[in-house]
């Protein structure tokens, strides 16, 4: 039987990493965190993405108040064995996936697009470009 590969995940890797989601959120809105980077950071954890075998982790963090982005992606990249094992508490798998952070640039790309629609060139603009 041959199987053609498709970019979309697969129902499984969007239910796992929903349930990862959900079980990071809970654990950044429970947990005390001894890193001073993290301490105090209002982290949302947008989505997660897996590969297809389940075993690598993408996670998509966004900052709430904005700002200090690189302090951020580094301390939770310290803290991802703290992550993992809490994981393996919360979820029933049989691998814990390897976890990398990264930061959303969804919303800012949003913003970006909505003030670009929203400047609506007139039309001597338009004609000296």
């Amino acid at each position: 039987m041959i199987r053609k590969y498709s970019r979309e995940p697969s129902s499984r890797q969007l239910r796992v990493g929903e349930e990862i989601r959900h079980a990071l959120a809970d654990i950044f809105k429970h947990s005390d965190m001894h890193d001073p980077d993290l301490r105090d950071a209002c982290v949302t954890v947008t989505e997660v993405r897996l590969s297809p075998d389940l075993r690598n982790a993408t996670v998509f963090v966004t900052r709430l108040g904005g700002g200090g982005t690189e302090t951020l992606i580094a301390a939770l990249g310290r803290a991802v064995p703290y992550f993992r094992r809490q994981l393996a508490h919360d979820l029933r798998l049989r691998y814990v996936p390897r976890l990398v952070f990264k930061f959303d640039t969804t919303f800012d790309n949003a913003d970006h697009l909505d003030d670009l629609l929203r400047h609506k060139p007139g039309r001597a603009e338009s004609e000296n470009a």
